[in-house]
């Protein structure tokens, strides 16, 4: 792999149309993902994709690289498997928030507490959209739907508090139609050893349409979300006047330029910090309380699992007195048969 080599977007688009609903927002991630593998100048033999069962798990189909649908909840298995037997590859998984999040979920916690070195990209359309819209486990609670006609009444699952909570090292947010920071999350994600979330807020038109348009409508989106840099004050909103300090142990939005506030007071983001403490209080911000962080929320080094076998296979091998299989079937208890 050699960054920045002249490789373009198109040489990663296969040949099969592509059948998503017109508008959904899926298209937008699929053109992402695409151009951030030529940023990161990808070799299309070097890179696999894989995905469970969904509208987005259509995706390996829409790439000219190595693929696999598998099946429901499976990918990071199947994922963790391929990366692990060909630890050169770029593995990136696609899934959704029912793929990853309700029958994968096992999968999907100890996947990203072994911290192995996959990409996964999780579109987060809050609803079941394959199976004609039945509330999913980042559904909002009092969601209408086929399998909540009076209104769901359990509390959804937030992707960034589960990532962080089994351990993840990164994780990242962005916006499906927002193509030119979608593109950044996903070189940030690529070049990050070990485990890389990113979830994608994806808007399904046909089952929920505008879930996100609270934080995603232009006219309010810049007071409702914060784009998080690391090494850079958290300041938002349409006059970039707005920003996150502490309150003892509790975030709070104040305004510069009143009660004495200056950019001085406002909280510097440190994803590469090791506490998960604030990483998690970002995560979960929610509108109409706070703004929606976007960006890299966390972005820690910790030892990665296929780098780990990898090593460990080596030095188990150059301390073996067997190096061939002539040496193992000679090995141990063994006799003569006369």
């Amino acid at each position: 792999m050699a960054e920045n080599c002249q490789v373009k977007f198109t040489e990663f688009k296969s040949d099969q149309s592509v059948k998503w609903c017109p508008g959904c927002g899926d298209h937008a991630i699929l053109n992402s993902v695409q151009k951030a593998m030529a940023a990161m100048g990808y070799k299309k033999e070097e890179v696999a994709v894989i995905s469970g069962i969904g509208c987005s798990s259509r995706f390996p189909y829409y790439m000219e690289t190595y693929g696999f649908h598998t099946i429901h909840g499976r990918g990071s298995a199947v994922a963790s498997g391929v990366k692990v037997a060909n630890p050169d590859l770029q593995v990136w998984q696609i899934t959704g928030d029912g793929d990853a999040l309700a029958i994968g979920g096992n999968h999907f916690i100890h996947t990203i507490r072994r911290n192995i070195d996959l990409n996964v990209i999780l579109f987060n359309n809050q609803i079941y959209g394959l199976t004609k819209g039945q509330y999913s486990p980042t559904s909002k609670r009092g969601f209408i739907s086929k399998t909540s006609p009076f209104g769901t009444v359990e509390a959804p699952f937030r992707p960034g508090e589960l990532c962080i909570g089994a351990r993840g090292q990164f994780f990242a947010r962005c916006i499906d139609t927002d193509i030119k920071h979608s593109v950044v999350m996903m070189e940030a994600a690529a070049r990050h050893e070990g485990t890389s979330i990113v979830e994608v807020l994806q808007n399904c038109v046909i089952y929920n349409d505008k879930t996100h348009n609270a934080i995603t409508d232009k006219a309010h989106n810049a007071d409702r979300t914060i784009k998080l840099e690391h090494g850079k004050p958290m300041i938002f909103g349409k006059e970039r006047n707005k920003g996150l300090m502490l309150d003892g142990l509790t975030l709070k939005i104040v305004t510069i330029g009143e009660d004495g506030i200056t950019e001085a007071d406002i909280l510097v983001h440190d994803a590469t910090c090791d506490d998960i403490t604030l990483h998690l209080k970002l995560a979960d911000m929610e509108y109409p309380e706070y703004p929606v962080a976007l960006g890299v929320i966390r972005s820690v080094e910790a030892p990665v699992y296929d780098q780990c076998v990898t090593e460990q296979l080596a030095a188990v091998q150059e301390k073996s007195t067997i190096k061939s299989f002539t040496d193992l079937i000679h090995s141990g208890d063994v006799w003569d048969v006369e």
